[in-house]
């Protein structure tokens, strides 16, 4: 199966580079990027070859468009004419509904998106999956398969996007928020800033290892790490006595709200 990844940003050179760990061709991919220096490090670094945008449309049979959100409308507009029939669409675009696109592409056109986030960029990705009316559960299949050399991906109904951009798409974000505040709080503490970052750092990637165990909640863990009476049951207080977890409920909900609209305009 060809692919073709229309706009080699972060996210499409982290599929495209999921893509060739994962053991797939480099000569089954193609690339579509505007400066030549980039095309050239991408066939130095993957050994894929640049293409223009209407042979892209024409030869590939998955089409990944990873260009920005505002971008997307008019590049499908000018692929139109030269899309391969039965050629899967992918959007990366968050916000971007699949019936908004299929407006920009011909009748029956399949149409796949998906919200991913960076962990891509280093192979532990997590992706959301849903398909527009046209895709058949092939085409999904096809592109879960694409998402899960980057990380891990779950095919999810349409409407249930916006809710797993504020769980999962820009997660990454409330972590590392988390990662500045505990750095910065160690700062205070009297710790020099490369240790309190080693300290937050690892804590994370350990804590994120144990809760990807199978069967385990992550309230079970927390409980386990707090004695009655004792200095994790004092943090803990504190953060509730400040609402840490509603102002993350309302963060989240601010999030999908902020993802319907991008979908509305």
């Amino acid at each position: 199966m060809t692919h073709a990844i229309v706009g080699v940003g972060q996210m499409g050179e982290a599929i495209l580079s999921g893509l060739v760990s994962a053991g797939w061709n480099p000569a089954d991919i193609t690339v579509t990027v505007r400066r030549d220096e980039r095309a050239q490090e991408l066939a130095q670094r993957y050994g894929v070859r640049r293409v223009q945008l209407a042979q892209a449309a024409r030869h590939s049979e998955v089409l990944v468009v990873g260009v920005k959100p505002h971008d997307v409308a008019r590049l499908l507009d000018e692929v139109t004419n030269d899309l391969r029939k039965g050629t899967v669409v992918v959007s990366l675009a968050a916000g971007l509904t699949t019936e908004t696109l299929e407006e920009h592409l011909p009748g029956g056109t399949p149409v796949v998106r998906v919200m991913p986030n960076t962990p891509a960029l280093v192979g532990k990705g997590m992706s959301g999956i849903s398909g527009g009316r046209h895709a058949r559960p092939e085409h999904v299949e096809q592109v879960r398969q694409m998402m899960a050399a980057v990380g891990r991906a779950v095919v999810v109904p349409e409407h249930q996007l916006d809710a797993l951009t504020a769980v999962s798409g820009s997660g990454p974000a409330y972590v590392f928020y988390v990662a500045e505040a505990m750095v910065e709080a160690g700062v205070q503490l009297g710790l020099a800033r490369p240790l309190a970052t080693e300290l937050a750092t690892q804590t994370l990637l350990g804590a994120a290892e144990m809760l990807a165990r199978p069967g385990v909640h992550p309230s079970i863990l927390r409980e386990n790490v707090t004695s009655p009476g004792g200095t994790t049951a004092q943090a803990l207080k504190t953060l509730d006595d400040y609402r840490v977890r509603a102002a993350f409920a309302a963060a989240m909900e601010a999030c999908r709200d902020r993802s319907v609209e991008l979908g509305e305009h």
